[in-house]
C-alpha cells in the first residue's frame, strides 16, 4: 500500500509518479506498487486535470516483434470508473430509455490482441499494434466456436491472451523462465512470454495461454435493471477462470454505440468498472474455523485496510476447498474485495515470505478428528455440541421461529437440555424462566413465537429436516411433485428423477427418511402440516409483497404460507395475488402486476382474509428487539 495520500501530491508529482509506474509495469514487466495503488494515483491526478494527457495515454505490454500492424478499426482503451453511481452516470447519460440493453462482459487483466488474416497483433497504441504471430503456437483460442488451436481459427478476433487459473495452477507450478525462476502471477507470466523473442523453452515446457474472445463471456442487461441486478453480474463474473481487474459495460446496439463515437482514447459507448474501487491488499494473520449447519468455515483475519469508507478486519474464505484452490497460508497478501453489502471476501493471494498453514485437522469444540469432505471440512461427531447447535438453530429458522436467535438457543440447549424441535414444542413459559436473562414476560414471548410454529407448511418441515441440499425452495419444488407422505416411501432413483433433484439429494432424502424415520414421526406429532394449496391448474398459489409495511416482509410470508399460499420475490403472470401497502402507488411490481392481470390485493384485505381483524395492527405481532424482553 501507499505510504502517502494521493491527494496530497501536485499535478506535477502525481505525472512523475504515474509515468515512472507506467515504465516498470508496461516496459519492465515488474510492478512496484498494487493495481489499486496504481488508480488512486490517476484519481487524483484527474481530480486535478482531467485533460491531462498520461490519462489519455494507450499503453501496451512490451513484447518481442515480428513488425508493425495498423489496425483498420482503432483498439482503444477504456474509459473507468470505481463505483457503482459512477457506472450509473454513465448508462443514464447515453441510454434512450429504461429497456436500452446493456452487455456486461468481464475485464482480463492481460494482453489485449487482435487474430484477423493469419496475423496475431497487440493493442499498442490502439491505432498501431505489434506482430506476435510467432507466439500462435502456444496459444489456445476460446470463442463462441468453441476451443481450438488458434491456427485454427479462420475469422477475425478481438480479445485477450491470458493464462486461465487453472491452467497456471497446474501447468505453471512447473514452468520457469528464462532465468529458472517460477512466474509469481498468471499476468506476468504472459507477459513475460510475450517479451521472449525465442519460445523454444517454453514449447518444451507445453506452455499455454489462451486467446478469450471478448464476445464469448457476456450478459444482457438493461439500465433499468442495471442496478438492481449489479451483485449477480459481480459474482457470475468472478466465477469465470479468467485473471480479471474488473468488468466491461457497454451499449448492445451498435447502431448506438458507434453514434456516441470516441475520444483519442475511449468509446463513449462503453466504460470499465474497476474493482480497485471495492478492492484492497492486505495480510493474511490467522485464520478462525466457525461452525455452519454442515461444515467448518474458515473467516480470515487480516490486517485492517479502509474499501469503501468501512476498516476491514475480516473476509470470508468460503470453505476448505477454496483455501486449498487459492495456496493460502498466513502471511500471505490477500486481495480483500468488499462489493456492496456484501461481506468482504478474499479474492486472490500471493505469497509471503514466512508462510504458516492455516488449515486444522481436529475439530476445536470436540476435539474429535475432522473430515474432509471437499468442498467442506466436516465434524463427523453426533455428540459435538457446536454441530448439534448449528443443525438445531437451521432447523429452527426453516420451521418458522425466526426470531429464536443463536445466543438463546445455546443457553436453551445447555441450560434445559434442548436437543430438537420436538424438545422445544414441549417446553412451557414456566421452563424459560430457568435459562439466565429470561423475565416472565420474555418467557411468555418465546413461548409463543415457537407454539405458533405448530401450524407449518409441508415444505417448511422438509427444509427442517436439515437434509443436504434441501433448503426452503428446493422443498416447495419436490412438494409440488408429490406430497410430503410418498416421500417418505420412495426410492433415491424416483426422488432424484423429480426436476432438479438428482442423484445426490435423492439418495440423501432416501437415507434420511429411512434413518430419521422416528425423529421425524416425533416431530410430525407436535405439529399440524399445511399441505400447499393448489390453484385450479394444479399450481401452487403464489403471493408476493410489495411496499412499507408496517412489520418485517418475513411476518406477512410466514401468515400467507400458513395459509397455504408460496411466498414468491418476483411478480409475473403466474403470480396469484400482489400484496401492496398502497394499492396507488406505481412501483416496478404494481406496474408488472396490472400489466399482467395479477390479482391486487390491498394489505388489510390480505389481513383479514388470512387471520382476521384482529391482526391488521403492527401491535399483533411482538417486536423483534423487545421478544424476549433484554
Amino acid at each position: 500500500m501507499l505510504s502517502f495520500d494521493p491527494k496530497t501530491l501536485t499535478e506535477l508529482q502525481l505525472a512523475e509518479l504515474i509515468a515512472y509506474h507506467d515504465r516498470k509495469y508496461w516496459e519492465d514487466n515488474s510492478p512496484e506498487i498494487s493495481d489499486d495503488d496504481y488508480d488512486a494515483l490517476t484519481r487524483a491526478l484527474t481530480a486535478l486535470n482531467p485533460a491531462h494527457p498520461l490519462l489519455r495515454k494507450v499503453s501496451a505490454v512490451t513484447v518481442a516483434s515480428e513488425g508493425k500492424v495498423i489496425h483498420d478499426n482503432p483498439m482503444l482503451s477504456l474509459d473507468k470508473a470505481y463505483s457503482l453511481e459512477e457506472v450509473m452516470e454513465w448508462a443514464g447519460k447515453f441510454a434512450r430509455s429504461k429497456d436500452e440493453v446493456i452487455l456486461v462482459q468481464p475485464k482480463y487483466d492481460g494482453i489485449s490482441a487482435l487474430w484477423e488474416n493469419g496475423v496475431l497483433s497487440t493493442r499498442g497504441d490502439g491505432y498501431t499494434g505489434e506482430d506476435i504471430s510467432d507466439k500462435v503456437p502456444l496459444i489456445e483460442l476460446e470463442s463462441v466456436a468453441g476451443i481450438m488451436p488458434l491456427s485454427e481459427c479462420k475469422s477475425p478476433i478481438r480479445g485477450e491472451i491470458v493464462i486461465r487459473e487453472d491452467d497456471f495452477r497446474t501447468l505453471y507450478s512447473k514452468i520457469r523462465n528464462r532465468n529458472g525462476q517460477l512466474y509469481k502471477n498468471s499476468r506476468n507470466a504472459a507477459a513475460g512470454i510475450m517479451g521472449l523473442k525465442d519460445i523454444s523453452l517454453m514449447l518444451l515446457q507445453k506452455a499455454k495461454l489462451t486467446l478469450v474472445d471478448y464476445n464469448l463471456h457476456s450478459i444482457q442487461t438493461t439500465y433499468g435493471q442495471l442496478r438492481e441486478e449489479w451483485q449477480s453480474f459481480l459474482e457470475k463474473i468472478e466465477a469465470l477462470p479468467y485473471p480479471m481487474d474488473g468488468i466491461v459495460l457497454k451499449f448492445s446496439d451498435q447502431t448506438l454505440y458507434e453514434s456516441l463515437g470516441a475520444t483519442a482514447h475511449h468509446p463513449r459507448g462503453a466504460i470499465a468498472f474497476k474493482f480497485s474501487g471495492i478492492r484492497c491488499q492486505s495480510v493474511l494473520r490467522s485464520v478462525e474455523w466457525s461452525f455452519g449447519k454442515n461444515c467448518l468455515t474458515p473467516v480470515a483475519e487480516i490486517d485492517p485496510v479502509e474499501i469503501g469508507g468501512v476498516t476491514i478486519r475480516h473476509a470470508s474464505l468460503h470453505n476448505l476447498q477454496n483455501i486449498l484452490d487459492k495456496d493460502l497460508h498466513i502471511g500471505d497478501i490477500v486481495t480483500v474485495e468488499r462489493a456492496g453489502d456484501v461481506i468482504p471476501y478474499i479474492v486472490s493471494a500471493e505469497p509471503g515470505e514466512k508462510r504458516v498453514s492455516c488449515l486444522i485437522e481436529n475439530c476445536p469444540c470436540c476435539n474429535a478428528p475432522l473430515v474432509r469432505e471437499l468442498p467442506e471440512l466436516r465434524c463427523i461427531n453426533p455428540d459435538c455440541f457446536e454441530t448439534r447447535l448449528r443443525m438445531l438453530l437451521s432447523a429452527v429458522k426453516n420451521i418458522g421461529i425466526e426470531r429464536l436467535g443463536e445466543p438463546v438457543l445455546r443457553r436453551l440447549m445447555k441450560t434445559l437440555n434442548v436437543r430438537s424441535l420436538p424438545d422445544l414444542f414441549r417446553l412451557t413459559a414456566s421452563d424459560f424462566l430457568r435459562v439466565e436473562g429470561f423475565a416472565a414476560l420474555s418467557a411468555e414471548n418465546l413461548y409463543r413465537e415457537i407454539q405458533s410454529a405448530r401450524t407449518v407448511p409441508d415444505w417448511q418441515i422438509l427444509a427442517s429436516m436439515n437434509i443436504k441440499g434441501i433448503g426452503p425452495n428446493i422443498a416447495k419444488v419436490i412438494l409440488k411433485a408429490y406430497p410430503f407422505h410418498e416421500l417418505r416411501t420412495m426410492t433415491a432413483e424416483q426422488l432424484a428423477a423429480i426436476d432438479g433433484i438428482g442423484p445426490e439429494r435423492g439418495k440423501a432424502m432416501e437415507t434420511e427418511f429411512r434413518n430419521g424415520a422416528e425423529a421425524l414421526d416425533e416431530l410430525l406429532s407436535c405439529v399440524t402440516m399445511l399441505e400447499q394449496q393448489q390453484g385450479n391448474n394444479g399450481e401452487s398459489k403464489t403471493i408476493c409483497f410489495t411496499g412499507k409495511m408496517p412489520e418485517k416482509r418475513s411476518y406477512y410470508e410466514k401468515l400467507a404460507a400458513k395459509a397455504g399460499y408460496e411466498p414468491v420475490s418476483t411478480v409475473t403472470a403466474a403470480l396469484s395475488v400482489l400484496v401492496a401497502a398502497d394499492v396507488n402507488e406505481n412501483s416496478s411490481k404494481l406496474q408488472k402486476a396490472r400489466k399482467s392481470g395479477v390479482q391486487i390485493l390491498p394489505l388489510e384485505e390480505f389481513l383479514a382474509s388470512v387471520s382476521g381483524p384482529e391482526v391488521q395492527t403492527s401491535s399483533s405481532a411482538p417486536v423483534q428487539e423487545d421478544l424476549f424482553g433484554f
